[in-house]
């Protein structure tokens, strides 16, 4: 049962993602019928810390022996913690926790503190997409998921950037102690119990600069003319090459294939015409070169783990859906 959580902090604690913490776990709702948590904020560090935040300090009497009645330990994200050299003994309070039967959870950049004390070996993970690859060189033994919002492992929970740690933590309290409980918390919160889509509709995928030394522009013409339908015959002869050595230089010089280079390229800019317009479903199929709105609300959903309409919602508002 969740009833003894901690959160353990390092000098340069970002105050957004211990918030988020202290906030699920850390205030009394008795009042209204819900769960108090014996709730502690520890510093792996002395008694008081910086925050990323200029002039901001943590102060707390709590050090690392806190951690040994903790039924869940949570490592909210800091400043440089993706390089950062831990404590041992805060790794081994973690490794020990696990080992006893007891939950940790990462915010964010908060995952590398779980990787270097090894919890990640054969683990998938969730991290903020910034940090996806510099996860994955570190610790390659992890499997690292950047399009979700949290990964449960059980006993090794990892969600993505900021925000994604509210759903991580609602999540458990879900899990541990029902949805009523969870709905409860989420609605004086102010925020969705549960989200759908992942982080894959936050990733920034700038259009690819034309640096490909046989196929660049060919890729030119293909950004211009997305709402055509072309062959790998028709694109083939506008690079004056044959159909097989066409398509072999295009994944060469691109690390994929024509059909998926342009599916990609046509929700990119489905993503900015939603994001930047009030046209039309119809309209931004048609624009799009998915021909219908069913079309490009299936293709978006596969790419992006949401619906256009909803990722309108997300970056414009309620009132533009």
């Amino acid at each position: 049962m969740l009833k003894n959580v901690a959160a353990v902090l390092l000098d340069g604690v970002h105050p957004f993602e211990l918030g988020v913490v202290c906030e699920v776990f850390g205030l009394d709702r008795s009042d209204d019928g819900l769960p108090v948590y014996d709730f502690a904020v520890v510093s792996a560090e002395g008694p008081a810390l910086a925050t990323h935040v200029g002039g901001l300090t943590v102060s707390t009497p709590y050090g690392l022996e806190r951690l040994e009645e903790a039924d869940l330990i949570v490592v909210p994200a800091g400043d440089g913690y993706t390089h950062r050299v831990c404590p041992p003994a805060l790794l081994d309070a973690l490794v020990r926790a696990v080992e006893r039967g007891s939950r940790v959870l990462s915010v964010c950049s908060g995952v590398f503190v779980l990787g270097a004390a090894g919890l990640l070996h054969g683990r998938r993970c969730a991290v903020h997409w910034h940090h996806a690859e510099e996860l994955r060189r570190q610790y390659p033994r992890a499997v690292v998921e950047p399009d979700v919002l949290y990964v449960d492992e059980d006993p090794v929970i990892t969600s993505a950037g900021t925000a994604a740690g509210i759903d991580a933590c609602l999540h458990l309290v879900r899990k541990e102690q029902g949805p009523e409980v969870a709905n409860k918390i989420a609605r004086r919160m102010v925020v969705p119990p549960h989200r759908d889509g992942g982080q894959a509709q936050y990733i920034e995928r700038p259009l690819p600069k034309d640096s490909c030394d046989t196929v660049g522009e060919v890729l030119a013409w293909m950004e211009q003319h997305l709402d055509q339908e072309v062959t790998v015959e028709q694109l083939a002869a506008r690079a004056h090459m044959a159909p097989r050595t066409f398509a072999r230089r295009f994944q060469q010089e691109t690390g994929t294939t024509p059909y998926r280079w342009i599916l990609r390229q046509r929700v990119l800019l489905a993503q900015r015409l939603l994001e930047a317009t009030d046209e039309t479903m119809d309209a931004i199929a048609w624009r799009t070169g998915f021909g219908t709105a069913a079309a490009l609300r299936h293709q978006f959903t596969r790419a992006l783990g949401t619906t256009p309409n909803a990722y309108r919602r997300t970056f414009r508002g309620p009132q533009a859906a």
